[in-house]
């Protein structure tokens, strides 16, 4: 077998492979002769059938079939010969096939680019430091009781936080208006669910009372025929209720399925959660650093267009489960929508790639544990869903992943200039908007 390769631009390889034609011509008889032994013609007995009218009527067939296989498995050995590291599936070229010839073909291909870390020891991280404290503990508690409190009627006027039920009756000069009219409609105050203005003129309303109120539409207001105008609403209040909080007790623990403790039971379980999330958030925030500060110190990383092109599909997958339904059915997002988040990734996973090579780094069993564990720690039989795991093969190598990936960080972080910032669990968890 003879091989050469060219280096056409970048990544991009042309490796011409020729094939001795007796290696073709060898399997193509042999494969001939075995399609003569159950071959059907008619005015031949089955297995008589002349080898010159099989080859005639299927020996092209045959031939492409051949080259075809041929070509993979001389691809295969002319990458290892030469020690190309392919980033992706190779495209064939024939060049020449002529029975009694040697056959000749290109495969194009991208390899792995070389990649020589640099400057991790200016990586610079700003690790926040933080803990669950009793406070952070009675404020996630009373979140707890908002989000299963019920309504009960009160007899003062109305403001955030209540719902309030009414009729209403809308109009523009005059005339109602389509959409305008509702009887029982309940309105959470606060949620900012209608037009500017609303809720201003429900607040302080009473139960029994009716008023009218005046608002204006906004000018970017989906209905054509509302953008801008000024309207008047006829309210009738018919109840007026706030928030019946339900008392932090035994009783109120057993809704979330504490079956010893009561509330005492309950806190412990609601400190342990917030405990591991605000691990996991302090873990992707160092990563985040690690990553950007990886980035910046090894920017300019070829990225083979194959590894790009399959980072973009597994991208605008992820982008159509989010919007639901038939994703079969929806039209293709194009490509460019995902090209620059799909290029970083792939350098990030190149980057970590080659600290995880340069440094001979192992899987830690170990590790992999205890991520399992911490998942199956949030569901009601963690155990159920170890073993869940343990019996997914393809589970378990995105565990292992993940797990080479955290260690990759580490080594990374060992040699960054890592700072310490005390902050609260808030800090952490609600950071403010920029």
């Amino acid at each position: 077998m003879q091989v050469s390769v060219e280096t056409t631009q970048g990544l991009e390889r042309r490796i011409t492979i020729a094939i001795p034609a007796d290696k073709i011509d060898a399997e193509v008889k042999k494969q001939v002769g075995q399609r003569a032994r159950t071959v059907r013609m008619d005015g031949f007995r089955p297995g008589k059938v002349p080898l010159s009218l099989v080859e005639k009527r299927f020996g092209p067939a045959i031939r492409q079939d051949v080259v075809m296989e041929q070509m993979q498995r001389h691809y295969v050995e002319a990458i290892m010969q030469e020690k190309i590291n392919p980033a992706g599936a190779p495209r064939f070229e024939a060049k020449a096939d002529e029975p009694g010839k040697d056959f000749e073909f290109v495969a194009i291909t991208e390899v792995y680019p070389e990649i020589e870390l640099k400057d991790l020891d200016k990586v610079a991280v700003d690790k926040p430091v933080a803990e669950v404290t009793d406070a952070d503990l009675d404020k996630m508690l009373e979140t707890l009781r908002k989000q299963n409190a019920g309504w009960k009627a009160v007899k003062r006027g109305a403001k955030d936080g209540d719902r309030v039920t009414m009729d209403f009756v809308g109009r523009v000069d005059g005339e109602e208006f389509e959409g305008g009219k509702a009887e029982d409609f309940a309105l959470e105050m606060g949620q900012g669910r209608m037009i500017p203005g609303f809720e201003d003129g429900v607040k302080g309303a009473k139960t029994g009372e009716e008023k009218t109120i005046e608002v204006t539409f906004p000018e970017d207001y989906h209905a054509e025929n509302l953008k801008g105008k000024k309207a008047e609403f006829d309210l009738t209040i018919k109840s007026v209720e706030g928030p019946d909080l339900p008392k932090l007790d035994d009783e109120f623990a057993n809704q979330f399925g504490i079956a010893d403790g009561g509330l005492e039971g309950l806190k412990v379980e609601v400190r342990k959660n917030m405990e591991r999330e605000l691990a996991t958030a302090i873990k992707n925030k160092v990563k985040q650093q690690v990553i950007k500060g990886l980035l910046a110190a090894n920017g300019e990383v070829p990225v083979p267009n194959a590894m790009k092109q399959q980072e973009v599909d597994v991208l605008r997958q992820q982008a159509l489960q989010r919007f639901g339904g038939d994703a079969k059915n929806m039209p293709e997002l194009p490509a460019e929508l995902f090209e620059e988040q799909a290029i970083e990734r792939v350098k990030v996973g190149l980057l970590l790639g080659e600290v995880i090579r340069t440094n001979d780094i192992k899987v830690d069993d170990a590790r992999v544990e205890s991520l399992i564990e911490t998942t199956a720690s949030a569901y009601e039989d963690p155990q159920q869903v170890v073993e869940y795991y343990k019996q997914n093969q393809e589970l378990m190598q995105q565990v292992r992943n993940v797990a080479l990936e955290e260690q990759a960080i580490e080594l990374i972080l060992e040699k960054a200039q890592v700072s310490e910032n005390a902050v609260s669990f808030d800090d952490v968890m609600n950071p403010p908007a920029k």
